[in-house]
Parts: structure tokens; sequence; C-alpha cells
């Protein structure tokens, strides 16, 4: 574990990182049974990231998410019980049932949007610390991507110009290992992707994605930079997916040993925070399982809502999609 810190916080931390655990636990039992349709990439297993650097941000930040997105959002301050309803495809939703689980977005809270598109919310962010840019603002865009973006055009365009322009913007790889189904030493030649920041003059750290703290720590010290006006930085959280690449079966998982899953499940950001606070006196089991059970209650509300919410109407199939 990381330097201290203090209870409050910590708290903030475990919260919002059981949160987001016990909805992709749910959202991974519907879509195996088929009652949310389309695909589904769930998040467990790497809530420090998201966490941890979203807790560094204010409302009127940005971020610009993933195909693997619901962390994100929920960290940024989401409504449970509209993304849920927007996985069902429900009126109530937070696009209106249109964007589903790879394009939620809430430019309320400053977030963006979820993306399908490998590499896609890159540009995006640049985007958005222009903005800040032009109209002088200290606000801040993190970039949430994975291992496989990095190879992508986006990814090379995006940091050039960023570090040429000093924006505000502190990108974030989600290394989880596996770009899809390929393992990361099938697909690239280095160890780790933070040494890329080199060739564009942007400086990256590389930090444990399995511990909040150590996340939040460096994602503080990226914002401060980048609130001061001092341009971009790369931080990369080496994580890990506990779900296959979808949540839609049949998924085979023969691209990974279950030996290497059990391993990396004794890492468990919550798990390890949870034990931390416990052992240092600051809180006890029973207080962190009565915090469980409030949000387990909490994410059934929300499918309860999701499930009774209407459909769509078909008349609104057009609507949003052309400024007259």
């Amino acid at each position: 574990m990381s330097e201290k810190i203090d209870l409050e916080l910590a708290l903030s931390m475990y919260k919002m990182m059981v949160k987001i655990r016990i909805f992709e636990e749910n959202v991974r039992k519907l879509a195996r049974r088929v009652k949310i349709n389309g695909f589904v990439h769930t998040y467990a297993g790497e809530e420090a990231v998201a966490v941890g650097a979203c807790l560094n941000l204010r409302k009127d930040d940005f971020i610009t998410s993933t195909h693997r997105g619901h962390g994100h959002i929920i960290a940024k301050g989401g409504d449970i019980k509209s993304m849920m309803a927007e996985l069902f495809g429900k009126e109530t939703g937070i696009c209106r049932g249109i964007g589903g689980s790879m394009h939620i977005a809430d430019t309320a809270l400053g977030i963006l949007g979820a993306n399908g598109i490998v590499g896609g919310g890159l540009p995006i962010s640049v985007g958005a610390g222009l903005s800040a840019t032009y109209r002088k603002t200290d606000q801040v865009t993190i970039c949430f991507f994975g291992d496989g973006a990095s190879n992508q055009g986006t990814f090379h365009e995006s940091l050039n110009l960023a570090a040429v322009w000093k924006l505000p913007v502190v990108f974030i790889c989600e290394n989880n290992l596996y770009a899809f189904f390929t393992a990361q030493k099938d697909h690239q030649t280095i160890k780790d992707i933070a040494v890329r920041a080199k060739a564009y003059g942007i400086p990256s750290e590389v930090v444990d994605g399995m511990d909040v703290i150590q996340v939040y720590q460096a994602v503080n010290r990226a914002v401060q930079r980048a609130r001061k006006g001092e341009g971009p930085m790369l931080v990369e959280c080496k994580t890990y997916r506990y779900s296959g690449q979808t949540d839609i079966p049949p998924d085979p998982e023969l691209y990974r040993t279950k030996d290497e899953v059990k391993e990396w499940r004794k890492k468990d950001p919550i798990q390890r925070l949870k034990n931390e606070m416990i052992k240092d006196n600051k809180i006890t089991e029973e207080e962190l399982s009565a915090i469980d059970e409030a949000f387990k209650k909490e994410i059934k509300e929300a499918i309860d809502f999701a499930k009774k919410s209407p459909f769509p109407k078909p008349s609104s199939a057009l609507e949003g999609l052309f400024v007259e």
C-alpha cells in the first residue's frame, strides 16, 4: 500500500469502488441472462483506476471514456438509475436509451462519452483541453484508454498535439494486459507503455493500478501540473479485468489461464483498501459490510427502475441527430 491517507478520503474511495463493483456484478449477471442487449464490457477489478483518478477532478472537469466505461461514469458522478436504464435501452436512460453501454455520456457532469471505437476518446480529450485553454479556464480533462489503444494513430497524434500546445490533459492508460484477446507481449515489444510519452516530451509515471491510493497520488500530481498550465502527462496503471473481453456468452476465455486470474484477484483493490483501513483501526469490518449492503440495495432499486421504465417511442429515433 502507498503512504497513508485520511479516513474521509479512504472511505470515499472504498464507497465508490464498492458501488462500481456491485453495479458491474449485477450487469454481468443481467447480460448473461440476456436481460441487457448488445455488447457489455464490465470493469470489475479495475475500480482503483477510475476512482483514484476521478477523485482529483471537479464537477466542471472532463473525462473521455472507453468501451469499458461504466466505472469511469460512476466515478465521475453518473446517476446509477439512469445508467442502468440506459443499459436496458429505456427512455429514462442518460442518453434516452439510444447510447447503450458503450456510448453513455453526460455533458452536465463533464462526461464526454464512452466510446465503442478503440482510441476514439483520445482526440476528443485533446479537443476538450484546447477548449479549456481557449476559454482561459483551469479545467482539466482525463482521458482513459487501454493498452491496445496505445497502438492506434489517435494515441500518437493526440499526445503530440497536447504536448505542442501544452494542453491540460491527463492521459491515463489502463493497462490490463490484454487488447481484446491479445496479450500485451504479443502486440508490443515494450513493457511499459509510459515510455512512449518520451517521444513527445511528456512526463510519465507507472503505478500499481490495483492500489487506489497510488493511482490517486499519481493523478493528483498530473492534474495539478495541468491546472497550472504545465501541459499533459501520461499515467500508466497496471491493472486487470476479472471478466472476459465482453460479458455476453459464450466467452471461451482461452487466452488467459485460471491461475493468472486467481493471482490477480489476490491483489483486489477493494480488499486491499479494506484490509488497510481495518489494520489501522480506522474502521471495523461490520461498518464496511454495512456500506456494501447499502449499495446492494441501491443497485437493486436501479435495476427495478430500469425494468419498469418505458422504451423510447419510435418517433424519437431521429431526435438529436441534427441541429437546425
